[in-house]
């Protein structure tokens, strides 16, 4: 039998996608019902497993105070979203590049006063992330835990939402109660899994099994198995050591893990719009933020006040 022949045509067609996928980075927002699942230690150590696959990684940071994911690293951001909504800084001004390689945006103040922005600030803001450069190839979203997430209206189809759990009770129950939450206040129907802390994949399948049936027969939502991360005293470690497990222990049993989970997310299927000007890139999921915080503003007093919404966010 013969070698098959390489297309050109489809090898041109296949490098084409390529360029116009990297223009419109995936966009995983990683969100947990409850506090202490290990969700801003996993989406460090998942930053730099794409790192260090080659890919350029920015992550946006929704939490603010000493164990965000800024101060987890041992950096202090003394600027922050809020400082380019102001006019103050740039996007560039404000972004840190974090000792694992990808570049971080402390965004915990700023994203609170998305309500607030009035027209010309909500145009500012999203010009802002429309110029962003270099683009990157992922953007990754730790948000706060539970319902204090401002993040919480991601209606955008086009944008990636893992729910971190781990197995204890109370996490799977907070878990699930937020995917109830999302699903019927703000329409998401899709959602990936990550099992924190589970002993063998056979635990974490079952955890995933029970939230999946449950969430399709009571709520109609979809729920998609990420991974998990075993526990692992070396990860623990590292915490306390301010660095990423990858780093400090590369043999460690959970560097598999957070690999696998790294190369995992780059072969997921583009959902409709992810890759596109509509609804894809940074832009795109900016105006999905800004309009679901106006949505979310119905104070009639304040809906025709533009004037007063820029005061606001000058004077936080």
């Amino acid at each position: 039998m013969g070698l098959a022949l390489a297309n050109p045509v489809q090898d041109q067609a296949e490098g084409l996608r390529r360029l116009l996928v990297r223009d419109f980075p995936r966009i995983v927002t990683v969100a947990s019902g409850s506090a202490g699942v290990g969700m801003t230690t996993a989406v460090i150590n998942l930053a730099t497993a794409l790192v260090r696959d080659g890919k350029d990684v920015l992550v946006i940071d929704e939490n603010t105070g000493a164990n965000n994911l800024g101060g987890t690293l041992g950096l202090r951001a003394h600027r922050d979203l809020l400082d380019v909504m102001r006019r103050d800084k740039t996007l560039d001004e404000v972004i840190i590049l974090a000792p694992p390689g990808f570049r971080l945006l402390p965004a915990g103040r700023g994203m609170r006063m998305l309500g607030k922005l009035g027209s010309r600030d909500q145009a500012h803001l999203i010009d802002c992330f429309a110029r962003f450069a270099p683009p990157a190839d992922v953007v990754l979203v730790d948000a706060a835990a539970g319902r204090a997430s401002r993040l919480l209206p991601l209606n955008c189809s086009s944008h990636e939402v893992v729910v971190a759990v781990s197995p204890e009770s109370a996490s799977i129950t907070a878990a699930y109660a937020l995917i109830k939450h999302i699903s019927g206040e703000h329409g998401k129907r899709q959602f990936r899994i990550l099992v924190n802390k589970a002993r063998t994949e056979t635990e974490a399948r079952i955890i995933f099994d029970n939230m999946a049936s449950a969430a399709n027969r009571y709520l109609t939502v979809s729920l998609d198995f990420m991974g998990f991360v075993p526990p692992d005293d070396k990860l623990r470690q590292s915490v306390h050591l301010g660095r990423p497990v990858i780093e400090s222990f590369p043999a460690a049993a959970s560097v598999s893990a957070f690999r696998q989970l790294a190369e995992s997310l780059t072969r997921w299927p583009y959902r409709e719009g992810e890759n596109n000007s509509e609804g894809g890139g940074l832009k795109g999921f900016m105006q999905c933020l800004i309009q679901a915080g106006q949505g979310s503003d119905t104070n009639p007093a304040s809906a025709g006040s533009h004037g007063r919404r820029e005061q606001q966010v000058n004077h936080v």
